[in-house]
């Protein structure tokens, strides 16, 4: 009977959170916490299974805007400082619960958690991408890319300019993070329309992923269903989200992070002690925050909390570790007994998930992907690209217009809480394409550096991030603001480049605070 190939994807995206003008943002803490808590423990669960040469394939996209936080030095040294603080804060709690024997064991958990932490980063030179890079040349990691911004592709597509932008610009940024050109494309939110391929081949990108309606509604209805990959008219392959496996870990009423055996991500002591006692290590804004330092575990919906217990937490990812492999095997076996082809199932998630939402999810990954690739043999551990090197003929589909989203198409970008952005982003789309077009072969530098840092203020106002925030409510001030800043910082350089003037100090002010892509091709926009 043939093999399987299931295909891991995490998708590791943040928005650009970088405020120099400020000491201290909260919104940057998103960062930072991430370091902590996903980037830093999956990079040493990876590192272990290609030090020991596991039989291991992962496939995560690192958006560009998160590589550039990354790479920024900014961002690095606030993130140390992060640290530091965190250290500091763990070493007060030890102190602090020194008479509650349980509690003490918690903090003395936590503080050893973050000194091993700091240690790793300071000794990366709390730099990351180097060690992912090095993941991929392993042949650990397959990279791919997404969207320059984010931007939900969908509502760009009466404006070609603004999406070929978002996907060249990406490209672009990704060689020069990784050293090599991406082979697939997460499109953010796996957002789809008709038409959308032919942006893909210019950049020639082989391969992306759909929900399961956007490749199931497709004409005509592909004949082995999500369970294997087909080519687009324009050429790359399309392949859809199994929701089985992701359901299990996503669902809120049967998803595995919500066993009571874990921690509880929203019970922190940042909210639970005095701003007093805190206030030392909060930063200059001492504003209430999550600390990391949780000590409760998940008991219903109730603010009475049971005490974390390690020992439950670990035996529970042991059983659901075996429990998801247990079905992917039940799931693969009338698969590969049925289908004239390799069975291939994807399934991706966010990469945050995993260690920041679920505490103890980087512990799972490491169990499963271990007992996938030694205690069973009816699937290999795979990527995209190494299904499409060994299938070369595939049925033709034009998969239809979908998202991942709430229902499945565009309402949770595009509702009477954000519609209002989408009048002011089309302008800029048409007036950035105005501009590029007059000055197509202008010599000037000084043009030339506007028309850049216009493309980088469209990109940034163009992210699905801020749209989704205020969908939800979560941070919703900020992502209006950030919307609006960018479109009015475009706006007044777009005013300087048409009337003929120039404002050396207010171009040199806005470099500085959106300082992503340096090298931006804005020719695209032509």
């Amino acid at each position: 009977m043939r093999k399987g190939k299931f295909a891991l994807l995490l998708h590791a995206h943040l928005p650009y959170v970088r405020h120099p003008e400020h000491a201290d943002f909260l919104e940057e803490d998103w960062f930072y916490e991430a370091i902590v808590e996903t980037y830093v423990p999956l990079l040493r669960v990876f590192e272990r299974l290609a030090a020991e040469r596991a039989p291991v394939r992962v496939t995560m996209s690192i958006t560009p805007t998160l590589g550039s936080m990354m790479e920024d030095p900014l961002l690095r040294e606030r993130a140390a400082r992060h640290l530091d603080r965190s250290v500091a804060l763990a070493e007060s709690e030890v102190s602090r619960t020194a008479g509650d024997t349980a509690a003490r064991g918690l903090a003395e958990f936590y503080l050893e958690r973050f000194r091993k932490t700091r240690d790793d980063f300071s000794a990366r030179g709390g730099r990351l991408i180097p060690a992912f890079r090095a993941l991929q040349d392993a042949g650990l990691l397959e990279i791919i890319t997404c969207a320059a911004t984010h931007g939900f592709l969908p509502l760009m597509a009466e404006h070609p300019e603004a999406v070929r932008a978002q996907i060249l610009t990406a490209c672009d940024y990704h060689r020069e993070l990784f050293g090599r050109k991406p082979s697939g494309i997460w499109l953010p939110e796996c957002g789809y329309f008709p038409g959308l391929g032919n942006y893909l081949v210019e950049a020639d990108l082989k391969w992306f992923v759909l929900d399961a309606h956007g490749l199931m509604f497709g004409k005509p209805q592909p004949r082995f269903a999500i369970y294997a990959p087909c080519y687009t008219p324009e050429g790359p392959a399309v392949f859809a989200r199994d929701r089985d496996s992701s359901r299990q870990v996503w669902s809120q009423e049967e998803g595995y992070p919500g066993d009571p055996a874990y921690r509880d991500f929203y019970r922190d002591i940042g909210y639970d002690l005095s701003l007093d006692y805190l206030r030392p290590f909060l930063g200059g804004d001492a504003q209430r925050k999550f600390t990391g330092l949780k000590y409760h575990r998940i008991t219903g919906r109730t603010g009475d909390k049971e005490l974390y217990q390690r020992p439950w937490a670990e035996a529970a990812v042991e059983a659901q570790a075996s429990d998801f492999l247990a079905r992917r095997l039940r799931q693969f076996e009338p698969l590969c007994a049925e289908m004239p082809v390799e069975p291939v199932i994807i399934s991706p998630f966010d990469a945050e998930l995993f260690g920041h939402w679920w505490f103890e999810g980087p512990e799972f990954l490491d169990l499963f992907l271990r007992k996938a690739a030694y205690d069973q043999d009816v699937f290999e551990l795979a990527t995209p690209t190494d299904y499409l090197t060994g299938h070369e003929i595939l049925q033709v589909v034009e998969p239809c217009a979908s998202s991942w989203g709430n229902k499945g198409y565009w309402e949770v970008w595009l509702d009477r809480s954000n519609a209002w952005i989408y009048p002011h982003l089309h302008a800029a789309a048409r007036r950035m394409t105005e501009m590029a077009r007059r000055y197509e072969k202008t010599k000037s530098k000084e043009k030339e550096e506007t028309l850049r840092q216009m493309g980088r203020e469209l990109l940034l106002a163009q992210s699905s991030d801020w749209a989704f925030l205020m969908r939800t409510g979560t941070a919703k001030d900020y992502a209006a603001k950030r919307t609006k800043d960018h479109l009015l910082r475009f706006n007044r350089l777009y005013d300087i480049l048409r009337n003929g003037r120039t404002d050396k100090d207010f171009l040199a002010a806005c470099r500085e605070r959106d300082n992503i892509f340096p090298d931006f091709e804005w020719r695209y926009y032509l």
